[in-house]
């Protein structure tokens, strides 16, 4: 038995050859881990989604995984695979350092870095999951599968 979620990262994103222009930035991901047992052991699930990242890739299918490790590695990391809009190949890479005597904050940024097929950076964001607007469908999203 394993279990399935849904989340919405939103925020914004400074393309390295536009220093000082922001765009809006989102990606929609859910995540799927086919065995409780292994992601316990590992923290590990599989993301699939969309990135909305302008004006790059207005709208790209996005796969990746994301490691789930709150407690003892104080975690969680995402790595989603997308095809820019003019056919190149970009990562995003997050990481989500929590700490427990800032919960609301570290549970819900997500500084992360988009880096090309040869591994140079090429735009940072900055994403926010929305407490206020989001916590009930993400909590609802939840499943065994």
């Amino acid at each position: 038995m394993g279990f399935e979620f849904a989340e919405t990262m939103s925020g914004t994103i400074e393309w390295d050859a536009e220093p000082g222009v922001q765009h809006p930035f989102s990606f929609e991901v859910a995540a799927h881990a086919a065995s409780l047992r292994a992601h316990i052991m590992d923290g590990r699930a599989e993301l699939r989604g969309v990135v909305h990242a302008p004006p790059r890739a207005e709208s790209a299918d996005a796969q990746g995984t994301i490691i789930i490790r709150p407690v003892g590695q104080k975690i969680i990391r995402y790595h989603l695979e997308f095809t820019a809009d003019d056919g190149a190949r970009l990562t995003l890479a997050g990481q989500k350092d929590i700490r427990w005597l800032a919960p609301r904050t570290t549970f819900s940024e997500l500084p992360a870095e988009i880096h090309d097929e040869a591994g140079r950076r090429v735009a940072r964001c900055s994403t926010r999951f929305d407490l206020e607007h989001d916590t009930w469908s993400f909590l609802r999203s939840f499943r065994r599968t």
